[in-house]
């Protein structure tokens, strides 16, 4: 990525750029990025060379050699459309094993890129933005300093893709996969469909090896139970197990669909959304110190300092803001539910922040598409949102310990319990 640096001098002046300016700087920005590529493709040809310089054949000659530049072709990147003149290897050894000539590979620039990844995480996120499909060409145009390369055609191809490949993924056999804990929320999405707007039913699970991983994703009518029961039977139906908790939202008609489905799985509601709903029953001058007493319970340091402090903001709040008080009250196995595992996935379990953070873009939108969307794309669009998404996320924290949660072990102040009533770190 080419980063500007501005003149220091330069910096109290703030009179806007011109038209032709700011086409110039386009122009000396792409013409950077292009620079950039170039070099880059160069050096990593060079590199693959020099790998193999002591290869050479019955005469003496090298194997592996530089062989010119193949055609030009245009790419599509963050910096707009660029032309790219790569080098090209003659590559003459030969794979022992199948027989055939082995071949060069750049792995900055595929044979097959016309475009930079980042571009197809643009177009999922202009459609869960509100943009129509028809706005596609033109918003990319500007995002990229050129349309060469776009069409209804293509973006229609892309789509049609995208769906596949979500059709594909809510019908994967789950059979195989072990989802311990799962997290679960509604996002809804400005994208008209018919009379309502799109809301997606997201799942994430945390396999037995501690990695993160998209478990189902749906449409979904205002959250209900129902919606929720119909995903969750699918999922049963595919070869899914029961996780040993779910986290959501109290406000989910998920938790209803659970325990028909899976009525084994523990429940722990989101404290960022418990937080926000006890806040919304109290005057803003008490937030300061409403916020501090929440955070005794939810970060105490063990079950028994949580319930104290659940006790402590029932004194300090309960006389003047009841309902306040009763969001904890009626909650509050739920809510303190994390606290019987691992200390070190307390801080996973607490909130469905994996949710929230991948959906934090496009949940609260304010603009509408100008007609009707397809509940097909808006599906895909979102599964494409997270698919790039879900390859950022790490493991949780202590791993090795989700197969042992699995397994049915015991922890006590957050701390396994072996049998024999010995602790251990």
């Amino acid at each position: 990525m080419l980063t500007v640096v501005s003149d220091p001098a330069s910096e109290n002046n703030d009179q806007p750029a011109t038209a032709g300016e700011a086409s110039l700087i386009d122009q000396i920005v792409r013409e950077g990025a292009r620079r950039m590529l170039a070099e880059a493709l160069r050096s990593e040809v060079d590199a693959y060379i020099a790998a193999f310089t002591d290869q050479r054949d019955e005469q003496g000659h090298r194997l592996v050699v530089r062989n010119g530049y193949h055609q030009p072709r245009e790419v599509l990147t963050s910096a707009g459309a660029i032309k790219v003149t790569a080098p090209r290897v003659n590559d003459k050894r030969i794979d022992p094993d199948t027989g055939e000539r082995k071949r060069f590979t750049s792995a900055i620039l595929p044979a097959w890129a016309r475009k930079t990844p980042k571009i197809t995480e643009v177009l999922p996120l202009l459609y869960l933005h509100g943009l129509s499909s028809g706005d596609f060409v033109p918003a990319l145009g500007q995002f990229l300093g050129s349309a060469n390369g776009l069409s209804a055609a293509v973006i229609t191809k892309l789509t049609e893709q995208w769906k596949a490949e979500q059709r594909a993924f809510a019908e994967r056999d789950l059979s195989g996969a072990d989802y311990v804990y799962l997290w679960a929320d509604g996002i809804h999405v400005n994208i008209r469909l018919e009379e309502h707007k799109l809301c997606l039913l997201v799942m994430i699970g945390v396999r037995a090896d501690g990695r993160k991983e998209l478990v189902a994703l749906a449409d979904g009518y205002r959250e209900s139970t129902e919606s929720w029961a119909d995903l969750l039977r699918d999922c049963a139906r595919r070869g899914m197990v029961a996780p040993v908790l779910a986290v959501g939202d109290g406000a989910l008609g998920f938790w209803g669909a659970l325990r028909e489905v899976f009525p084994a799985t523990r429940a722990q509601r989101c404290w960022f959304h418990k937080i926000a709903n006890v806040l919304s029953a109290l005057p803003k001058t008490a937030y300061p110190g409403a916020k501090k007493a929440l955070a005794e319970i939810w970060n105490a340091e063990d079950r028994r300092h949580a319930l104290d402090a659940v006790k402590a903001f029932d004194a300090a709040y309960g006389a003047k803001f009841p309902k306040a008080v009763a969001k904890i009250a009626d909650d509050v196995e739920e809510l303190l539910a994390f606290y019987e595992f691992p200390a070190e996935h307390w801080i996973h379990l607490r909130t469905t922040n994996p949710i929230e953070s991948t959906f934090a873009t496009v949940r609260h939108r304010t603009k509408v598409t100008k007609g009707p969307g397809s509940r097909a794309a808006g599906l895909a669009m979102a599964f494409k949102l997270i698919e790039p998404a879900q390859a950022r996320w790490r493991a949780v924290n202590a791993p090795h310990l989700v197969a042992l949660v699995r397994a049915g072990a015991h922890f006590e102040r957050g701390i396994l319990v072996e049998r024999g009533d010995q602790q251990v770190a």
